[in-house]
């Protein structure tokens, strides 16, 4: 099969692969139609993870299936199914309480599992023809009849939707609350998205990417350009100096300041500013535990100079951690099917997996209208 190879730092290439197939009962092959490029997996193909060469990426998968293990009971030959980028086991205790995100079972040694993701266990990605799902009958979503008809759409199930989502659960999000975003990137449009789906009055969306921010206006928020720097009191002043009711930071530890150097406490720091005493933030960017690439000693160690002192002043609370996909998606996925959500209106580029190389060359680069990548494997 084809498949999409990371050799090391900005150097992925499409090569022949070994076909992936059914290795245990419980498993189930899918062949690929729709796999995104995501912003995570970006921290790899810079050479800021532990990723291994030789390893297929991509983890926002979405196809159809061609064969099933011998213990599969739910799912069949020819479902059109999205797969969670998590993956889990559907019986250990934390998959019990519906935190697929953090199973136990997949990835021993730790909580949690993933497709082509650094540390995240030995399972291949899916910017490839083909893709194993282990415990095919929990990790399967099976789409409606108008999946291939809206097949951009119910592919952002694999994560971005559902960590959008999942970023104004932490938050707690009700409705006629604001809702202050750090991020326009993908999935801080999703959650705007989500915001909106709960009820916001109004959503600030804060970056200094013009092109994003137009997206961010189109759905309606409240865009906020921070190229100056003086995004923190717009959003104050918009709030008449009490700030938004809740806040989302959907940027990770790569966000810059204005004048394009990581600072990896910013957006962190600047929620705290730009939420209301007593206010809620969620984190759903990506922090990691250890980042050798890092410019700043502390964030080296995965650590940030945090403005605590601020933080508990306020009496402010935050919920982190990625998100639980299967405990959003099927709820999501209904949005979709009636015609209350298109996430697809966020995609700019629609690429075959042979022109995955160039993508990623230009998506790091950050170029504009480059927002959000889909590969279409086969075509």
């Amino acid at each position: 099969m084809k498949a999409l190879v990371y050799n090391g730092p900005r150097d992925v290439q499409v090569k022949e692969m070994p076909d992936a197939k059914i290795e245990k009962e419980t498993d189930v092959l899918v062949r690929i139609t729709t796999t995104n490029i995501c912003g995570s997996d970006l921290h790899m193909y810079e050479g800021r993870t532990d990723m291994e060469s030789g390893r297929i990426l991509g983890h926002e998968n979405l196809g159809e299936v061609i064969a099933v293990g011998k213990a599969v009971d739910r799912i069949k030959v020819g479902d059109i199914v999205c797969l969670p980028f998590n993956i889990g086991c559907g019986f250990c205790a934390n998959c019990e309480r519906g935190l697929s995100g953090f199973c136990l079972t997949v990835n021993p040694g730790t909580a949690g599992g993933a497709y082509g993701f650094a540390g995240m266990g030995p399972y291949s990605g899916g910017q490839a023809e083909l893709l194993r799902v282990p415990y095919g009958d929990y990790n399967c979503l099976v789409l409606p009849e108008d999946a291939k008809e809206k097949e951009n759409d119910y592919v952002m199930l694999s994560d971005i939707f559902p960590t959008g989502y999942h970023a104004t659960e932490l938050a707690g999000v009700k409705p006629g609350q604001t809702v202050v975003i750090y991020g326009a990137g993908p999935v801080g449009l999703m959650a705007a998205t989500s915001a909106f789906i709960k009820g916001a009055s109004q959503v600030f969306v804060v970056d200094s990417h013009k092109d994003r921010l137009q997206l961010a206006e189109k759905i309606g928020a409240t865009p906020i350009d921070d190229t100056e720097g003086d995004g923190v009191e717009r959003v104050l002043e918009l709030t008449k100096g009490q700030g938004a009711d809740c806040g989302c930071e959907c940027v990770g530890y790569q966000c810059c300041d204005r004048h394009g150097k990581e600072v990896p406490n910013l957006t962190m720091n600047n929620l705290v500013q730009t939420v209301k005493a007593t206010g809620t933030i969620g984190t759903v960017g990506v922090f990691l535990p250890k980042d050798p690439g890092a410019q700043d000693d502390l964030a080296k160690e995965g650590k940030l100079a945090f403005d605590f002192g601020q933080f508990w002043f306020k009496g402010q609370r935050i919920g982190t951690g990625q998100a639980n996909v299967k405990a959003y998606n099927r709820m999501l996925s209904n949005l979709i099917h009636v015609g209350k959500a298109k996430p697809s209106m966020i995609v700019s580029h629609e690429l075959s997996l042979e022109q995955a190389p160039e993508a990623y060359e230009n998506f790091d680069a950050r170029k504009k209208g480059w927002t959000k990548v889909i590969l279409k494997p086969g075509k």
